[in-house]
């Protein structure tokens, strides 16, 4: 099987990348991200979110699972429960962040994640993939741009979505997502020695799409 890991800061497009991407190479793509935000939702559920204690509590009665539609989309089931569109918020985007840096729940989704590997030519994005998750992937990239590039993108989202927000505070959000990710100590955010360091900043979607594509082409 051929594993393509591709980490990068959030924010950085590797979700909408590394998706059609995989679309283009007939691959399997898996957002790990989202079963991350999948365990912060069962924890804000629960009131368990600032409770390190109470999130690993738990795990064993939670139940995550990627599921794939016919056109290939991703679905996050929570014990059984669709939660792809529930997870999206921001307030389990800081949940999940938080949740991320606990070792137990790390493990708990490590072996999910090596799996759909073992079994699938896959495009695995996240924060730790090449360094943890799938180290001996065949092509590593860290996707990336500047913090002011993400947060307007970010923002243009949010209002295109019609939130009320403020460029100045997503921004703030983005640079604290940035310190959170980097400077935990389980699997902090850094690209590998093998990594491909891909800047996205001055591209449009369609040239960062071919971009990545043409890296894995090339490794393939």
């Amino acid at each position: 099987m051929f594993n393509v890991a591709i980490d990068g800061p959030a924010g950085a497009g590797k979700s909408t990348i590394a998706k059609a991407a995989a679309k283009e190479l007939g691959f399997i793509y898996v957002d790990t991200g989202a079963l991350y935000r999948a365990i912060a939702l069962n924890a804000a559920r629960n009131n368990a979110l600032d409770s390190t204690e109470k999130v690993i509590a738990l795990l064993d009665s939670t139940d995550v699972k990627l599921g794939f539609s016919e056109d290939g989309t991703q679905c996050v089931y929570l014990n059984g429960e669709d939660v792809s569109s529930l997870i999206r918020t921001p307030e389990i985007s800081m949940g999940a962040s938080k949740v991320s840096a606990i070792p137990e729940v790390r493990a708990f989704l490590l072996e999910l994640q090596r799996s759909i590997a073992r079994e699938n030519n896959v495009i695995m994005d996240g924060r730790d993939i090449a360094s943890v998750v799938l180290p001996d992937a065949q092509c590593k990239i860290f996707l990336f741009a500047s913090p002011e590039c993400r947060a307007e993108r970010r923002y243009k989202e949010l209002v295109e979505k019609g939130e009320d927000v403020k460029y100045e505070d997503v921004l703030a959000d983005v640079n604290q997502r940035d310190w959170q990710d980097s400077h935990r100590e389980i699997a902090p955010l850094k690209p590998t020695e093998e990594s491909v360091m891909a800047d996205t900043s001055k591209l449009t979607l369609d040239e960062s799409i071919q971009y990545i594509i043409n890296i894995i082409k090339e490794a393939l």
